[in-house]
């Protein structure tokens, strides 16, 4: 794939201060609405009938901006910047790349601090009290739907792990996958009788049935949701994975912008994995996912710079190595085009 790297300069002047605002707080009406309807929905037909492989299809052009927006209260000086950053994926590709920042600006590096992530570091020199830039990254990206396989029956558990796979099956921040009650909730789920589709499928029901949809402005633990009877699209995809963690199914957290959602990962006969998504939260989609917005990282176990305990979540970061250290930084997720999309 060729990717097209252009070069524009913006410089922004401003007293205000802005705190990092990518939180819970600030997600999109999607999350912080009305509760997810529970019933099927219908979903694009598959393609390829008998198949036990995912398809994409109807692919969607859109551009969005990822960066930080970087305020100085009084002199500050190198100033280095992190930010995660969309990356291609069998059902997205970057098309282009236009990359925005001001003059003190040095140049963009990009690194995969794992296989399932990307990160984009930069470093100002130097800002004055009183000033406001943005540093950021335009993305054109085409996002494929997935459709999930007509024919299952060939998908089953992992037979083996690779320490890659591994890592889908310890716990996470927020997934305790190895505590005493999803051990048991894991046992009860546990139906032999089952394809090995039809048990994750069972266990999708089942968080879907026993935790009631309510937004919250803190992420919580899989226990929490559990005690509470609810949560939102983080709590729903953590007591998800831990299930299927426990079940020895590899799964991972999903981060988009404003939204979180599962995938697990099956073999078919001759061994070959895929993963397959799910919206635990939203509409009823498994195996399936008709989300457009850009996949910024998968996985759930991560560590960033300064913060010696493993996050969930890549976060951007700002390190200042001079001046008075008075900066405050807006996480940039700015939908470009096309506007009348929804999700």
């Amino acid at each position: 794939m060729q990717i097209r790297i252009l070069v524009m300069v913006f410089w922004l002047v401003s007293s205000v201060g802005i705190a990092c605002s990518q939180t819970k707080e600030s997600r999109s009406s999607k999350e912080s609405g009305t509760s997810p309807e529970k019933g099927e929905q219908e979903t694009e037909k598959p393609l390829n009938p008998n198949s036990p492989l995912p398809e994409f299809v109807a692919p969607i052009e859109t551009s969005w901006e990822f960066g930080l927006k970087i305020s100085a209260q009084g002199p500050a000086a190198i100033i280095t910047g992190q930010v995660p950053v969309p990356m291609d994926w069998p059902e997205q590709e970057i098309t282009a790349e236009v990359e925005s920042k001001g003059p003190n600006v040095g140049k963009f590096k990009f690194s995969h601090p794992t296989k399932e992530s990307r990160l984009m570091t930069f470093q100002v020199n130097r800002m004055n009290p009183g000033e406001t830039m943005e540093v950021f990254v335009r993305f054109d990206i085409t996002k494929k739907m997935i459709v999930a396989p007509s024919d299952t029956s060939q998908l089953k558990f992992p037979r083996k792990f690779t320490a890659e796979l591994n890592t889908f099956l310890k716990p996470s921040p927020f997934i305790e996958s190895k505590h005493k009650r999803i051990e048991t909730i894991a046992s009860e789920l546990r139906d032999d009788s089952l394809s090995d589709w039809e048990q994750v499928h069972k266990v999708y029901n089942w968080v879907r049935e026993k935790i009631e949809y309510k937004f919250d402005t803190k992420i919580r633990s899989c226990l929490e949701a559990l005690d509470a009877g609810r949560g939102d699209c983080e709590e729903m995809s953590s007591l998800f994975i831990a299930i299927c963690r426990c079940m020895k199914i590899p799964a991972r957290a999903v981060l988009i912008p404003d939204h979180t959602y599962p995938e697990f990962y099956l073999e078919d006969e001759n061994g070959k994995g895929y993963w397959f998504p799910c919206q635990v939260a939203g509409q009823y989609e498994f195996g399936s996912m008709s989300e457009i917005r850009p996949v910024l990282h998968k996985g759930d176990r991560f560590k960033i710079p300064g913060n010696p305990e493993t996050v969930r979540y890549l976060q951007p970061t700002v390190v200042e190595n001079g001046g008075q250290g008075q900066i405050s930084i807006e996480w940039i997720t700015r939908k470009i085009k096309p506007e009348n999309v929804t999700k």
